[in-house]
């Protein structure tokens, strides 16, 4: 339907398309300058010495698996409220995922939960920043230490979020940042590893273009080189046209993020005086950047009746997340109820930059409507 209120929308200018220009013109249009300065800009942002681009956040949080020495026979601690990029790429190391059961208010992975979870095979933990709202970092961090175990941020929907102060993707070993369409700044597809470890960043950047220096590097050299391969490597690197977009992105990060605190405090406006749906927790200690905005709807209410009705009246909500416990590929003993009952009660609200309050109002008025038949 073409007046369709969606559930997300991205935001360009002007300057994207200048900077998408400038590598057209320079026809070089593969991994090259453009990405080096998209990677600079979120290093620099975030305060983190080494930034790599790559394909997708997927690909990321599996060169962050490989690069810590995930192996087969291995196991990985997962916060269970997830897409399921985050269990799968610990099985693309051939390792085992196990799911941790969740937070209820925060949807993140609950530091309570973790120790019960930690075996001999266990090797890493990969907190989710759900949303765009960070995991408690500084519990996990004392069992990661206490335990010797790696931590992985997956922070696919946290660039710009911050925890006491430490921006999301830098507290822990390896971040990981996903600039896929629905996330706070976009790439389109896109994703960023980084890390303060200098050897690490190495061999991320390293397996990510096959296991060989990449044309650019090659070509500033000055002498002509033939490269050999000695490990098995992966075409995951970023491409110059998915930088330009990313560079003209970084730049309005800010002012997206508060545009979207903004919204997210009128939406809590509504749902207070809705009923029966419950508006995002806060943890105080966190900027959360709603990437999106997630409500839970009481067990009264069919949560994908909710999803179906609003779509007929013209407005696109979605399910938070999966419960990823749950899903077959897996084959998972583990038993998650808190995030088993956010997964089949949660709902996505419309967030996104361009919104204005009218709009909020009207679905709000829709929303207050359709719970009204449902309950």
């Amino acid at each position: 339907m073409s007046d369709l209120i969606p559930l997300s929308k991205p935001f360009f200018e002007d300057d994207e398309l200048e900077e998408v220009k400038k590598v057209l013109d320079s026809g070089w249009v593969s991994q090259g300058p453009k990405v080096r300065e998209f990677e600079d800009a979120v290093a620099k942002y975030i305060g983190v010495n080494h930034a790599i681009a790559v394909a997708n956040c997927t690909s990321a949080l599996h060169l962050a698996n490989l690069c810590l020495g995930i192996v087969p026979g291995d196991a990985v601690l997962v916060g269970d409220y997830t897409f399921p990029a985050t269990g799968h790429s610990v099985l693309y190391c051939g390792a085992k995922p196990v799911f941790v059961d969740i937070n209820p208010g925060t949807y993140n992975i609950d530091p309570e939960k973790i120790e019960d979870k930690i075996t001999e095979k266990t090797k890493a933990i990969i907190p989710v920043h759900t949303f765009g709202q960070p995991a408690e970092m500084e519990s996990i961090l004392k069992i990661a230490r206490d335990h010797n175990l790696f931590v992985i941020e997956d922070a696919a929907c946290a660039l710009g979020a911050r925890y006491q102060n430490r921006y999301a993707g830098t507290v822990g070993d390896i971040g990981c940042f996903s600039f896929h369409a629905r996330k706070g700044i976009t790439t389109g597809e896109g994703g960023m590893v980084v890390t303060n470890d200098s050897e690490i960043a190495d061999r991320i950047r390293y397996l990510s273009v096959f296991g060989m220096k990449t044309a650019w590097d090659r070509t500033k050299n000055g002498v002509f080189t033939i490269p050999e391969f000695h490990d098995i490597g992966y075409n995951y690197k970023m491409s110059d046209i998915t930088a330009a977009v990313g560079v003209a992105q970084i730049r309005k990060i800010t002012k997206i993020i508060d545009r979207k605190r903004e919204l997210a405090n009128i939406w809590d406006e509504h749902l207070e005086e809705i009923g029966l749906i419950e508006k995002p927790f806060i943890d105080s200690r966190t900027n959360h950047i709603f990437q999106s905005y997630v409500a839970l709807v009481d067990r009264k209410i069919d949560r994908n009746s909710l999803i179906q009705k609003m779509l007929s009246a013209g407005v696109q909500t979605q399910i938070g997340t999966y419960a990823s416990h749950i899903q077959p590929v897996y084959r998972s003993a583990d038993y998650c109820p808190n995030s088993l009952d956010i997964y089949n009660r949660a709902i996505a609200l419309p967030m996104f930059y361009s919104l204005d309050e009218s709009t909020i109002d009207k679905i709000a008025k829709i929303l207050k409507r359709v719970i009204g038949e449902l309950k």
